[in-house]
């Protein structure tokens, strides 16, 4: 009976490359003609007309696949910063959810006349503890 859903499918795949890779003697030289024609991407962008001398064109494509990397380290730490700066932000309002829910609430936090210092208060998931 063929997959339902897309669902199914993926782990039907997935178990199929799995024992693909399984059955497979020299996983390097299978993988050999992809490498290749990533490593050629390089020199085709510095040397399109293959006007360069063979060590010269080596010398461009190593270059540009080196910038290649290190701009996708960049974009990679920045994606890093942008969500931790996400996760911090979210946990700031959520304390500050919390802290407007009690004072919404009956028992709110003391009010300054009263000598109470509501920063002092412990903000829990029930409100404030006192």
């Amino acid at each position: 009976m063929p997959a339902s859903t897309p669902s199914e499918r993926h782990l039907i795949a997935r178990a199929a490359a799995h024992h693909s890779w399984a059955t497979t003697a020299n996983p390097t030289a299978r993988t050999a003609p992809a490498r290749g024609a990533f490593l050629a991407r390089f020199e085709d962008q510095v040397d399109p007309d293959r006007q360069l001398s063979d060590d010269e064109r080596a010398r461009r494509a190593t270059n540009a696949r080196k910038a290649y990397f290190a701009n996708l380290a960049r974009k990679s730490a920045q994606h890093r910063r942008d969500r931790e700066g996400r996760r911090l932000a979210l946990e700031e309002l959520a304390s500050a959810t919390m802290l407007l829910a009690a004072c919404a609430s009956e028992d709110g936090p003391p009010d300054r006349a009263e000598g109470g210092d509501p920063s002092a208060h412990t903000v829990t998931e029930g409100g404030v503890a006192r």
